[in-house]
């Protein structure tokens, strides 16, 4: 049975880890969503993804002992994207959003840190257990600090407390909070939004959005108006760039053909 399976909508997919009984990834399982995602990164006529897991109960635990006790190596290929396929695939310059159904913990929460966005239901809840089994949860490590105010993000590092949606929501952690039975409808209604604006303009930002981490404000601020980063040089020399401003100046809605 395919650990993951995919939704195409227009230009949206939805991509859901459906693995009985927790969602939990191996390295098979991370290799396929590495795929997937490559594909979706490469693919002109998608412009959005949502990532999401099977059933009401998990989103994803993270890591699957049960595959390590059978010989999993923790540092074995996950694939073309790292653990889950998102975490660290490269040029990914198109929204993703993910839809926690569930318990989102350890690398399950790390995998939807990788997201650009978050939506809850309200019947989710996330931790970082590692500490406890005397690991450390490197990704998060690296993510949450950027996504929450550092002494929060210590806090849940280092206690590995569990913690609830509205909670998430408060530090800032998730977007939205929404019933169980509406979060793939809140989600799809975000995705179509996202689906329907400008996807260069999407591009450019996520790249200068990962440029400028380590940037000071004016050097960050010199590779953008020297048009340096690829993504900004296509944006500023494209058909949607002129029809952004035509649509204003006619005082219509742009149509939106990614080049």
């Amino acid at each position: 049975m395919n650990p993951i399976k995919t939704k195409r909508d227009g230009a949206i997919l939805e991509v859901t880890l459906d693995r009985p009984k927790a969602n939990a990834i191996d390295l098979a399982t991370s290799r396929v969503m590495g795929e997937v995602f490559r594909d979706f990164r490469d693919d002109p006529d998608l412009r959005v993804a949502i990532l999401t897991g099977g059933g009401e109960k998990f989103f994803c635990p993270g890591w699957d002992l049960k595959a390590a006790a059978d010989g999993d190596a923790v540092d074995g290929d996950y694939g073309v994207g790292g653990f889950g396929g998102l975490q660290e695939l490269r040029d990914m310059n198109k929204p993703v959003i993910a839809a926690v159904n569930g318990i989102a913990c350890g690398g399950g929460l790390e995998l939807a840190l990788s997201a650009d966005m978050i939506l809850a239901a309200d019947h989710a809840s996330f931790a970082l257990p590692e500490i406890r089994s005397g690991t450390v949860a490197d990704a998060a490590s690296v993510k949450l600090p950027k996504r929450i105010p550092y002494h929060v993000a210590m806090e849940l590092l280092l206690t590995g407390r569990w913690f609830d949606p509205h909670e998430a929501k408060n530090w800032g952690l998730v977007n939205e909070v929404v019933p169980g039975d509406q979060l793939m409808d809140r989600a799809w209604e975000l995705a179509r939004l996202l689906a329907s604006g400008p996807p260069l303009v999407y591009a450019a930002i996520k790249e200068i959005v990962r440029d400028a981490e380590d940037s000071k404000f004016q050097d960050a601020m010199n590779r953008i108006t020297q048009r340096q980063l690829p993504t900004v040089d296509v944006l500023y020399g494209s058909e949607d760039n002129l029809e952004g401003a035509r649509a204003f100046a006619e005082k219509r809605d742009p149509v939106w053909k990614g080049r």
